[in-house]
């Protein structure tokens, strides 16, 4: 999990909760799949979309 460097936490966030929506910063050069396979390990969900920038 040495790949997320922290979760942001602002109102909108917040409120992404609810809909099972998360939002985080990772390390530069991440690629989708890695990210995507982070998620699943920490949540414990199963990722359906993602977007990423």
């Amino acid at each position: 999990m040495d790949g997320f460097k922290y979760v942001v936490v602002t109102d909108k966030s917040i409120r992404l909760l609810v809909k099972n929506q998360y939002i985080s910063n990772v390390k530069s050069g991440s690629t989708r799949t890695e990210i995507k396979h982070w998620v699943e390990l920490f949540f414990g969900v199963k990722v359906i979309v993602m977007n990423s920038h």
